[in-house]
């Protein structure tokens, strides 16, 4: 909580100050130290370089951007040399120092990545034809700092790698971990064989991608799902690290995170790692040092008894060995305290992983937000530091570069302004459209485990300020105009950044998502006008407007069923923590404006997850109309002995059939499905599985839950790929004439092309009118009322939505019958007496 008031502070403290034009030194990341002199050096011009350091070609071809090599104009001397100093903060990979006057620039440097480094901050301090005269010092706080692909997923693509790639060597990050977990020759089945000549192939040219910007690519296995402690598959690592080695790959990394059984044990992994260690690493002597992630990689997940898990890996790992770590939790931001903890256990400086802005636990999400819960003191606790970004590698820059901020000069990194900056470094044509759309896609939405961040954040104190008031029957015009002009922004921002951004695979990744930002201006919009209307107590203008809400409220529910539907967490959100939820609770409070309490049915489902296990309490559930399901889950569940994991349905709601996969070859040793009437009383079901997986057709009557327990004593280990339910509704033959007198406005009576309907009316004394609320689609329609003798009498024939008609018109009816004259999709939603 505390980080989060922090954020809206800075946040709002740097809106306040922030300006649109950067400065005209400004470089990504922060130097160390840099001063600035005033005047500027002319770079219409060739250069001579000198000194006693050769540089690469990647670094020869980023001076022949910055200066005109053509040019007949007196030549600028650049010499370049190797550093000479006892600062050990330069005499690190990367450390270098600039300083540009009216004669030469004298660049010293640490290595030729440092040389790298000095141009890319020349590159950027270019602006025109000039140089500023500036003296720098600068060097990296994290000596390993960048990204790994670590996610479930698709992997990225070859062209991400390489725009990938591209971006890291411009903002001076310097690693790269190959280890998509759902690449096979990375992870189970393959990973013993050697990848295919295709992608051999690119790999190899990634290597070299990567050394054309200073990264260093570290390939990652991940054998813990069904490895053998023998000699056998030791070899077969070994193996294939010199297959990998063969390619170009100078870097490696073991993985056992999200495994089960015998993959698990400290004491095997500490003898694989040293084996690798010196029958590897130490014989090739370019190799840089290993890189391994624990099983327990994070604090929640830990065994805090001394002499285990993580004290073995402390005690026996070999100390050149790098450990991984994501935290306090699987997901959650870096502090000195955790930091403390951890390297305690390890004896050595942890390597973080942090997984932001990864979003394989929320896929349904952008995640656009500020990088922000880094703690800036940490310099010298830490090893490296990586972040697990999104499947949408372009999308993922904006965090990444943040990332690259922060780890390069932790105690200068301001998140916020690290954010503003990035929406321009990222999309420059469209920067304050793109900006806007991330502030509202920056929050996960509730997720199992738990992790949230800040979304609209100048916004919300007046949305809640706005809805307090509006609850207690107040309205303020004041605040209801300023979410209007926030909506009405939003509206063109889709068709703004689709026609000025450059980055067509951004706009790959990001176009369902700009749709359904669009329908959420729209119906953010809408949904003004209505109060609008519903102030000026004009109820067919607010019925109008409401009706347009609904329409958008299905194009938003359309575009969230047809797009990115994947089995974990399918669909399209967007504005989740703060528009949406203002636009449906407007929504659901219309039933109070139009609709009179007395008499309302209020109906809450009872469907809810049940669990006895503190890991999977916030786990989200999958709803339709037709099934239920618990979203899966990507990590290892572990279920203590008598502890499960199941659903319960509403009472409203008919269990047919119940599918499953927990993946696990041994699932039914002392584990068992169970069903219940009442939630007290259980029986066990009888299935038929294969390693975890199978299909109940026939569910007996009356079933409202359904588990999974350890009936064992020891922990049951598998993973939740599935566990739905599916239903349909109790009551299948319910006359929908009752829908017009139900005072819901969630329900309707709808008619069909040319279908007529005559429903009874029966009148109560103390009326005056008798109200329609209807939706017609603009199309022309008839109302007769009809006495006991069936005489028809036309009392209205129009296209409205809302009608109004005095009780003394209606004279002796018994009924009402509405002809459509051919309206589609024509709806009955309530006909009220007032």
């Amino acid at each position: 909580m505390k980080q989060k008031q922090y954020l809206l502070i800075a946040l709002f403290s740097f809106v306040i100050n922030f300006t649109t034009a950067q400065s005209n030194s400004a470089i990504y990341p922060n130097p160390q130290q840099i001063n600035v002199v005033h005047g500027t050096v002319n770079t219409d011009r060739s250069y001579q370089l000198q000194g006693n350091f050769k540089l690469k070609p990647n670094s020869t071809a980023i001076l022949n951007e910055i200066f005109d090599t053509t040019s007949q104009n007196k030549a600028i001397p650049i010499t370049i040399s190797l550093l000479k100093t006892t600062d050990k903060n330069l005499n690190v990979s990367g450390g270098y120092t600039l300083k540009i006057n009216n004669e030469f620039i004298q660049i010293n440097v640490f290595d030729n990545r440092a040389a790298f480094y000095a141009l890319q901050t020349l590159r950027q301090l270019k602006k025109g034809n000039s140089l500023p005269l500036v003296d720098i010092v600068d060097f990296p706080d994290v000596l390993s700092r960048g990204s790994v692909e670590g996610f479930y997923g698709n992997p990225w693509s070859h062209v991400d790698r390489i725009s990938q790639f591209k971006f890291y060597g411009a903002l001076k990050l310097n690693t790269y971990i190959y280890g998509p977990k759902n690449d096979p020759y990375h992870s189970s089945p393959n990973w013993r064989k050697p990848y295919p000549e295709k992608e051999a192939k690119q790999i190899k040219e990634l290597v070299q991608e990567a050394k054309n910007n200073e990264i260093d690519f570290t390939w990652a296995i991940h054998p813990g799902l069904d490895i053998k402690w023998n000699k056998t598959d030791s070899l077969a690592i070994l193996n294939k690290f010199e297959l990998m080695y063969d390619l170009g790959v100078r870097s490696y990394a073991v993985f056992f995170d999200d495994i089960s059984g015998e993959g698990t044990k400290a004491e095997k992994q500490a003898q694989l790692l040293n084996y690798l260690q010196s029958q590897f690493v130490e014989k090739k002597k370019d190799v840089l040092p290993l890189i391994m992630c624990p099983t327990e990689y994070n604090k929640s997940w830990s065994n805090p008894k001394p002499d285990t898990y993580l004290d073995i890996l402390g005690d026996k790992l070999h100390p050149s060995i790098h450990v991984m770590w994501t935290g306090d939790r699987v997901i959650d931001d870096v502090s000195a305290a955790d930091l403390d903890w951890i390297n305690k256990r390890i004896k050595r400086k942890a390597y973080i992983w942090w997984n932001f802005p990864v979003s394989d636990y929320v896929r349904d999400h952008l995640l656009m937000g500020a990088a922000y819960g880094l703690d800036t003191t940490i310099k010298k606790e830490l090893s490296g530091f990586v972040s697990n970004p999104m499947e949408r590698a372009e999308a993922s820059k904006v965090a990444l570069f943040s990332v690259a901020l922060y780890s390069w000069n932790l105690k200068s990194y301001e998140p916020m302004s690290a954010w503003y900056a990035a929406a321009k470094y990222v999309m420059p044509e469209a920067s304050d459209a793109f900006q806007l759309f991330n502030e509202h896609n920056s929050d996960l939405g509730a997720n199992g485990h738990g992790y949230r961040r800040v979304e609209s954040v100048l916004i919300k104190p007046i949305v809640d300020s706005f809805l307090a008031a509006y609850k207690n029957g107040n309205y303020s015009q004041e605040l209801a105009s300023k979410i209007k002009i926030e909506f009405e922004n939003i509206i063109p921002v889709a068709d703004l950044i689709r026609s000025k951004s450059q980055n067509k695979n951004l706009l790959r990744e990001i176009d369902p998502w700009l749709t359904q930002f669009n329908l959420l201006g729209k119906v953010g919009l809408e949904t003004m006008l209505y109060l609008e209307a519903q102030q000026a107590t004009n109820k067919a203008l607010a019925w109008n407007h409401y009706l347009t809400i609904e329409t958008l409220l299905d194009n938003i529910k359309v575009v969230d069923k047809t797009f990115n539907q994947n089995p974990y967490q399918p669909g399209i959100k967007t504005g989740s923590l703060v528009l949406m939820p203002f636009v449906k609770t407007i929504f659901e409070q219309a039933q109070n404006y139009f609709i009179p309490t007395t008499g309302k049915i209020e109906k809450m489902s009872t469907t809810a997850l049940i669990n006895s296990t503190e890991k999977l309490k916030n786990q989200p559930l999958q709803l339709n109309n037709n099934s239920i399901a618990i979203s899966p889950v990507l990590e290892v569940i572990n279920l203590n002995s008598q502890e499960f994991i199941g659903l319960h349905i509403d009472k409203s709601l008919q269990a047919n059939e119940f599918h499953f996969n927990l993946d696990s070859s041994s699932l039914l040793e002392n584990g068992q499905f169970e069903t219940s009437k009442d939630g007290i009383n259980w029986e066990p079901l009888t299935v038929e599985q294969k390693k975890g997986k199978g299909t109940v057709k026939v569910l007996a009557t009356g079933i409202k839950h359904i588990r999974f327990k350890n009936t064992g004593s020891s922990v049951k280990s598998f993973f939740l790929r599935e566990f739905k339910i599916m239903v349909e509704g109790a009551d299948k033959d319910v006359d929908q004439a009752v829908y017009v007198r139900d005072y819901s406005l969630a329900t309707y009576l709808e008619l069909g092309t040319k279908e007529n309907v005559k429903i009874p009316l029966s009148l109560n004394k103390d009326a005056k009118t008798v109200n329609l609320l209807l939706r017609n689609n603009g199309k022309m329609f008839e109302l007769n009322q009809v006495n006991k003798r069936a005489k028809k009498t036309q009392i209205y024939k129009g296209t409205e939505n809302y009608i109004v008609i005095p009780v003394k018109q209606l004279k002796k009816a018994t009924a009402l019958e509405i002809i459509t004259n051919g309206s589609k999709d024509f709806k009955i939603y309530e006909i009220l007496e007032n």
